[in-house]
């Protein structure tokens, strides 16, 4: 069974989704796949425990602070390559940026090598895959890696809003270029050297 509660942000309301133990979907309104593979909105329960988790974590990232993801319980549905995505997207510093032919790299290294790529075996920490991954013969495309990103289920917490395109392009964010604009700025992100998509 899927829950939803709301919550009123600086970039708008936010649809909450969890199964009564993990957040599985978090939305911004108006989004690009919205509700992501939910046929119709499930039931409003505001009285999780999950959610108040997830509530207070937003509280404190609007406010400036800096909470990391996985002080949550976080369950996205999808297949294994976009939650091989994610979990890169997770990794990325606060007020950072990475670009969709990076993440790509990334993932090919540990589709070549397993789960033994040079620089997989720490998790917690962000490695820049130009640097961890160079050399890695098999080859995966930026397109397919923005796909999963497009497709992330759980906006803001899973950061998708800090991958740009190669030429520092805004490009890609479901929640809009505007949103994606206002996450970065709060983070302190120098946007000296982006451009909207076209600019």
């Amino acid at each position: 069974m899927t829950y939803t509660t709301f919550y009123e942000s600086p970039v708008g309301c936010l649809t909450l989704a969890s199964d009564g133990k993990a957040l599985t979907g978090l939305w911004i309104e108006g989004q690009k796949y919205y509700l992501g593979s939910l046929k119709e909105m499930p039931p409003r329960r505001d009285d999780l425990p999950v959610f108040a988790q997830v509530k207070d974590w937003l509280d404190r990232y609007f406010g400036g602070e800096r909470p990391r993801p996985e002080e949550l319980p976080l369950d996205p549905p999808g297949n294994d390559f976009r939650k091989m995505i994610w979990r890169y997207l997770i990794e990325i510093p606060y007020g950072e940026l990475t670009t969709y032919k990076m993440l790509a790299q990334r993932a090919a290294a540990e589709l070549s090598h397993g789960d033994h790529a040079p620089g997989t075996e720490n998790t917690q920490g962000y490695e820049p895959v130009s640097k961890s991954f160079a050399g890695c013969r098999k080859t995966m495309s930026a397109q397919a890696v923005g796909g999963a990103v497009g497709h992330n289920p759980i906006s803001i917490i899973i950061p998708c809003h800090r991958v740009v395109g190669t030429d520092g392009s805004l490009t890609g964010y479901a929640g809009g270029i505007d949103v994606k604009i206002r996450l970065l700025e709060l983070e302190g992100v120098d946007l000296a050297g982006l451009h909207r998509p076209g600019e």
